[in-house]
């Protein structure tokens, strides 16, 4: 039953991009088609190595910020093995949607002797905090294209169905925390000892005294994952003149795409061409954007994710 588990939580989502990739792909002329791989032989790859150059600048800066909420526990961790574990993260997530949270906790576990509860739970802070930053980027390419975006989730959502499905998780959610508050049931205590561990990882971050570097870490953060977009517009002649509220919206509808799926295969490209084609960018132009910024991105993360699969046992072998 485990191992079916696992297979579906790894297939499902796959699939689910295979889906969306054909269904992209047969709404294209075989004439768009030939014009799509054009887009891809006259990029300029000097763009899109800048694009991925922020990109990893924002994934070290994120390495760096997680020691601090691990020092205020009293565990320390290097950059390199904080590096390694969020590029391994990364890579996991490119097959069960956010299973890399879990692999980089487990990576400090085996070669730093950190808590698995209490790493998780400084990676559930950072996760809080990195949700009020995006929130406030959908906050404000909503004020710069209030229009044009809401009309797209109005389109691209199923709100109805979404609230019905809410309803059942809300009830489901509130005897779930009767239970696990009130029974005395061994699962329930256990879970209930771990949630201690989160808990104290997550308060560590509202407490710790490095906030205010733990603050600007996240502000590059998040300053380097819109430039890694706004350069990548400007290898397409197509895509090189939007504006910045544009490139805002695009940027939100991306983030959310890559936060709800495994990485935003096949989502991420289709969407993208989805918004941007209602300023005036065709398809195919849109869509080849999408596929060439997706596609090197995720290069990079297999490269980085597998070097580190294969060099944390190497760098840490006096530890184990």
């Amino acid at each position: 039953m485990k191992s079916l588990k696992k297979i579906l939580n790894i297939s499902l989502p796959l699939l689910l991009g295979v889906f969306l990739v054909y269904y992209a792909y047969n709404q294209f002329t075989p004439a768009q088609i030939t014009e799509m791989k054009s887009y891809f032989a006259a990029a300029d790859y000097f763009y899109i190595g800048l694009s991925l150059l922020f990109m990893k600048i924002s994934h070290a800066s994120r390495a760096y910020r997680w020691k601090y909420s691990l020092q205020y526990m009293g565990y320390q961790s290097g950059f390199w093995n904080n590096f390694m574990a969020i590029s391994v993260g990364y890579l996991l997530n490119l097959t069960i949607p956010r299973s890399g949270e879990l692999s980089r906790a487990a990576v400090l576990q085996k070669y730093d002797n950190i808590p698995f509860d209490k790493g998780f739970g400084t990676i559930i802070a950072e996760r809080i905090i990195d949700l009020v930053f995006l929130l406030l980027f959908v906050a404000t390419a909503l004020l710069l294209q209030y229009k044009q975006l809401t009309g797209f989730i109005a389109q691209q959502i199923p709100v109805k169905q979404l609230v019905v499905i809410g309803g059942v998780l809300a009830i489901v959610a509130i005897i779930g925390l009767y239970l696990l508050y009130t029974s005395n049931w061994k699962i329930f205590v256990f879970i209930r000892k771990k949630i201690s561990g989160l808990a104290e990882g997550v308060l560590s971050i509202f407490k710790m005294p490095h906030r205010v570097p733990f603050l600007l870490h996240t502000i590059i953060i998040w300053i380097g994952f819109v430039l890694t977009f706004y350069f990548g517009t400007k290898a397409l002649p197509e895509t090189s003149e939007i504006s910045l509220g544009i490139v805002m919206v695009a940027f939100v509808v991306g983030s959310l795409t890559i936060s709800f799926t495994n990485g935003g295969f096949g989502a991420f490209p289709l969407l993208i061409a989805k918004i941007l084609a209602l300023y005036g960018i065709s398809l195919t132009a849109g869509t080849a954007f999408g596929w060439i910024l997706w596609t090197t991105q995720t290069v990079l993360v297999i490269v980085l994710g597998g070097l580190s699969f294969l060099l944390l046992p190497i760098v840490n072998k006096g530890k184990l």
